[in-house]
């Protein structure tokens, strides 16, 4: 799964991953137990390089243990060898969110370096601008996350992969 911070990647991942029975990894999650610190502090400490390297590795450690429910963070699309490595291993989803509902979901959180800015949404808007082209380009089906609850996505999203296997299902 890729998308912007707020599109839902943790959560419907985790949701998608219950449904389909496969296991779920939080690329995020993997950095930060593997770092022995929060995105924050590795940002301090290392830069946003630094980081960038540890999340290429924890997304080629994920990738290589199939088959899960994989959730990138917002940045992976960044380095073209993270969008050849998602690409020729499964179906890549883009969820798509509103930049108010993103907003609304990250308001308050502190885990969000890029967004350490007086104008947040101007922010996000520069991030989004930068990665869409990469998310749509390596997206084998595009979601909409700003409405529905993760369950009822990941309904939606289970229909989806299987017309994709078989498309005449």
């Amino acid at each position: 799964m890729v998308g912007p911070m707020g599109s839902g990647k943790s959560t419907l991942g985790a949701a998608l991953a219950a449904r389909l029975g496969l296991g779920f990894v939080d690329v995020d999650a993997c950095i930060v137990a593997m770092a022995g610190m929060s995105i924050p502090d590795i940002f301090a400490t290392e830069g946003e390089a630094g980081f960038r390297d540890r999340e290429a590795q924890a997304l080629a450690d994920a990738l290589a243990h199939q088959p899960a429910v994989v959730a990138t963070g917002g940045g992976a699309v960044l380095r073209q060898a993270n969008r050849d490595a998602m690409q020729a291993v499964g179906c890549v989803v883009y969820l798509h969110v509103s930049t108010q509902e993103q907003l609304r979901r990250i308001e308050g959180d502190r885990n969000r370096p890029l967004l350490d800015s007086d104008a947040p949404a101007q922010r996000l808007a520069e991030l989004q601008s930068q990665r869409e082209p990469l998310y749509r380009q390596i997206a084998n089906l595009v979601i909409d996350t700003s409405v529905q609850t993760p369950e009822q996505l990941a309904a939606a999203l289970v229909l989806r992969l299987h017309a994709l296997k078989d498309p005449h299902a």
